[in-house]
């Protein structure tokens, strides 16, 4: 009795993975060779993937190689980053605080944010908790504030005060991770703690995910770590990490199917997991709970073929499927793609991580587990999606091929191109520094875009971007009435925000003397 006194949580952990190495479960039959199938049908490297049910963990292994040309392989406790999925624990975070009386839902950001200022100042007065956790803020997404840029996370909130709202508040929802920013600055102001240590101390610590961490500064030498990879030119590639330490509580944790499976437990247990509250199970309800509406239109059918609604709750996507209530979320950074989903009325869950930027395999897997314990017939959602994947591809290379058609050939620049040369700046998004060198234009925008420039037409020319793969921009000036660079337009962003050139510094001039 002492020696099973003595044996830890994960001790008890690996006896389940010997017990499950004996065979899979019955309704999990052939699980092993649909996933490898797929794994291999969408380029995947490598991925791992984790079922629950029951508050057991029936299912954990990995598939592949966690990078190309090294044959280390993927198992269960490889790490992957979850990228959006992170979300779900900055809720969770914020739920924990409304459980402690410290904050409520609706009350307003600016009641611990003081400083956060929004285009409208209605909006920064309205502003709940509530709207920055459910995409109803009315701002499009923003993203290159963060993406790519050496900006704190106070100064990407302090710059939020320049965009422009896209549609009203809580008129329709619009995806945005920068309120997920404030609402890790929240947990942050009210805790006194970074949100980093919050969700370190009060989530990953009780569920025992030891190895997940909010930032790759974490990562160890030689660590069982997954290398993220991109399709380039129709080649799989390995690519480089992303530190998005900026925009943390929008989704920078890093984890493995089997501690993600103890957050699946967690949620399942509306809050507690092996007896010990997280928080509560009203909070809990409140999480999977649809606050704003989506409508089940654009790619979201293919996405969610048996849905009949589509709702956001904190964090996490509601919808049904086969009759029973879906919450899930994905996530996607540079080279990485995750998909975490719960059945809760079946105490069903699963984790699907992998290694390759754009994947949709994660969705399909999550339904063909769910199948298996509804009894359904076995239904090829992966190669399903494949097959309507392929004529979204061909439609994006004919809107490029279509792009490409209207260049008009044979024109040059208004200017001598070394007088387009000069610094550029824009009050949200920074600085574009042209720069003219070996009679050549430099463009550089952040520490992440760096390019040649190309000339187009006319006053356009082409920015070539290598982040999750190749990407090509226009870069268009526009000249005064005097025939003078007066801004710049860049593709990346908004035609609403132009880069507005500062003056060309005049040199003081060098001080003689006479003897």
């Amino acid at each position: 009795m002492r020696t099973i006194r003595h044996i830890s949580i994960f001790s008890l952990i690996a006896l389940c993975f010997v017990s499950l190495a004996a065979g899979q479960s019955a309704p999990l039959t052939g699980l092993d060779e649909y996933i490898e199938k797929a794994r291999q049908d969408w380029k995947i490297p490598g991925m791992a993937v984790a079922v629950i049910k029951d508050d057991k963990i029936v299912y954990a292994k990995g598939f592949g190689v966690r990078k190309l040309g090294d044959p280390a392989p993927v198992d269960e406790k490889t790490l992957f980053a979850i990228g959006s999925s992170s979300k779900a624990f900055t809720s969770a975070s914020l739920a924990i605080l409304v459980d402690e009386g410290k904050i409520k839902w609706d009350d307003p950001v600016t009641k611990y944010l003081p400083e956060f200022e929004l285009y409208d100042p209605y909006v920064t007065r309205e502003l709940t908790i509530r709207d920055l956790l459910t995409h109803r803020s009315g701002l499009e997404r923003g993203d290159f504030l963060w993406y790519g840029t050496d900006n704190s996370r106070d100064e990407i909130l302090r710059k939020v005060r320049f965009l422009k709202p896209s549609w009203s508040l809580r008129s329709r929802f619009g995806y945005q991770n920068l309120m997920y920013l404030a609402a890790g600055q929240v947990v942050a102001r009210v805790s006194g703690m970074s949100w980093d240590d919050f969700v370190r101390t009060r989530i990953f610590a009780p569920l025992g995910m030891n190895e997940s961490s909010t930032s790759i500064k974490a990562f160890k030498p030689g660590g069982n770590v997954s290398q993220p990879h991109a399709e380039v030119d129709d080649k799989v590639q390995s690519i480089p990490w992303r530190e998005i330490d900026n925009i943390g509580p929008a989704g920078s944790i890093n984890s493995n199917v089997v501690e993600m499976a103890q957050w699946v437990r967690l949620q399942l247990g509306q809050g507690t997991l092996d007896g010990k509250k997280v928080f509560s199970a009203a909070t809990s309800k409140e999480m999977h709970t649809p606050q704003t509406i989506i409508r089940l239109d654009g790619q979201y059918p293919m996405m969610y073929p048996d849905a009949h609604f589509f709702a956001y709750g904190f964090g996490w996507f509601l919808s049904d499927f086969k009759g029973k209530k879906l919450v899930e979320h994905g996530g996607a950074i540079d080279g990485m793609r995750a998909e975490v989903a719960l059945i809760p009325e079946e105490k069903l869950g699963v984790v699907v991580l992998t290694n390759l930027n754009g994947s949709l395999v994660g969705n399909t897997l999550v339904y063909r587990v769910i199948d298996a314990y509804l009894g359904q017939p076995q239904k090829d959602y992966s190669g399903d999606l494949l097959k309507a994947y392929g004529p979204l591809l061909a439609q994006a290379q004919a809107a490029q091929k279509k792009a490409d058609a209207e260049r008009v050939m044979a024109t040059k620049p208004s200017l001598d191109i070394a007088k387009y040369a000069g610094t550029y700046t824009n009050e949200l998004y920074g600085t574009v520094k042209i720069a003219y060198e070996n009679e050549q234009l430099k463009f550089q925008f952040g520490p992440a875009f760096k390019s040649t420039l190309e000339h187009w037409n006319y006053d356009t020319f082409q920015a070539t971007f290598f982040t999750a793969g190749t990407s090509r921009t226009p870069v268009s000036f526009n000249l005064n009435p005097q025939g003078k660079v007066d801004s710049l337009i860049l593709g990346l962003t908004s035609k609403e925000y132009p880069f507005k050139r500062m003056p060309d510094e005049v040199k003081a001039p060098v001080a003689t003397t006479k003897n």
